[in-house]
């Protein structure tokens, strides 16, 4: 199920960090990152994506990769903690997927999650980053 704030779609069942990334947990210990949509159209049109290395291991709110526009260069920072066990190679060549599908086909990492419960709770829920969004956005319940 999806919700609009305003030109911004935001994917129930999700998690959602404060930086804007998301977590979707896809199996039991695999999660799959990437930014949100207020990100995408934040950043605009997005010409490159610096990828983590296979097999780093990244900590909650540490940087896992950079996201380039013609506008500006923006960390990604990894809402939980875990191992890298794939990146999106697609977006080396078509960065701009981020923009298109920043929920689907714009993924940027996968992981073996080792924070798992603790981390997930310090995250919002699609309902608490809905709120968050309007009140970053100034937009009324």
């Amino acid at each position: 199920m999806r919700l609009n704030i305003g030109d911004y779609e935001i994917i129930k069942g999700l998690y959602y960090s404060k930086e804007h990334e998301w977590v979707r947990i896809i199996g039991e210990k695999t999660a799959e990152i990437g930014i949100t949509d207020y990100a995408a159209k934040l950043l605009n049109d997005v010409v490159y994506v610096g990828l983590p290395t296979l097999g780093a291991e990244v900590k909650q709110n540490g940087i896992i990769g950079s996201v380039e526009s013609i506008k500006a260069v923006s960390d990604v920072y990894s809402p939980i903690s875990g191992k890298v066990t794939k990146v999106n190679e697609n977006l080396n060549s078509t960065p701009e997927i981020i923009n298109q599908s920043p929920y689907q086909d714009g993924w940027i990492v996968r992981i073996i999650i080792q924070g798992i419960p603790n981390e997930l709770e310090l995250l919002f829920s699609s309902d608490r980053y809905t709120e968050y969004l309007k009140n970053l956005v100034g937009e009324k319940s």
